[in-house]
């Protein structure tokens, strides 16, 4: 089962790269074992190539890098002309929770700051509706942890500290811990449920992303990719 997740994310990938890829463009790098793959195949299709690179996470980073792909920090005038990344889940509307990996807050700001992001994902990773499958994860202070699982608690999620290296709490690249929350039932209005975690004392960010994927690549085992856009509004 793994071999054929992996062979369908790097189907979705390597679409992605050779059909929204030129030389030269500025990127916005993604997190996780999908946004591996598509630094993988940008490396193999444009070797040498110069690109305008930032990535969300030390992980991308170092990643790129060793394959010869130069990435520099953040300005404060940055544009992308693209961003590819993964999800863990993808609704039909293109909303998405995002975060496994532990980037969420920079992620969102690349994708933001993206005139294009672009999704890759494998078809387990299709819900009806955000929550069905996957954990929502929050990036919080950690002196405010124990006040945001309570708030959290009293929406209706059961939080759980992300675990990291000896038992302690995950740390993100920003020095913050994640809080997975699950839901007792998927979210019918993911965008109100967005602000409303978002105005809780202590949370840096969510991984809901809601109307920032333009384009859901779904790849499939034996190579077959199906591309999904955004519905247009009404």
């Amino acid at each position: 089962m793994a071999n054929d997740l992996d062979a369908a994310k790097a189907a979705a990938a390597e679409q992605a790269v050779r059909d929204r890829v030129r030389k030269g463009q500025r990127l916005a790098l993604g997190t996780g074992s999908t946004a591996s793959f598509a630094v993988r195949a940008i490396a193999h299709r444009f070797p040498g190539a110069r690109f305008d690179c930032v990535a969300s996470s030390r992980e991308t980073e170092e990643l790129a890098r060793s394959l010869g792909i130069p990435v520099r920090p953040l300005r404060g005038d940055d544009r992308f002309d693209l961003m590819l990344d993964g999800a863990d889940e993808v609704s039909p509307a293109l909303d998405l929770t995002k975060g496994g990996g532990g980037a969420l807050f920079r992620e969102k700001l690349l994708a933001r700051l993206s005139d294009e992001l672009v999704i890759l994902v494998d078809e387990t990773k299709l819900v009806r509706a955000l929550g069905e499958r996957h954990r929502i994860p929050i990036e919080v202070v950690p002196f405010a942890r124990p006040v945001v699982e309570a708030a959290v608690a009293r929406r209706g999620y059961r939080p759980s500290v992300r675990p990291g290296p000896g038992g302690r709490p995950y740390r993100t690249d920003n020095g913050n811990e994640v809080l997975d929350l699950a839901p007792k039932v998927p979210l019918t209005d993911p965008g109100a449920e967005e602000r409303a975690l978002r105005e809780i004392s202590g949370v840096v960010e969510t991984g809901l992303f809601i109307g920032l994927a333009q384009r859901v690549l779904v790849g499939h085992a034996d190579g077959r990719v199906e591309e999904r856009l955004r519905p247009a509004p009404g």
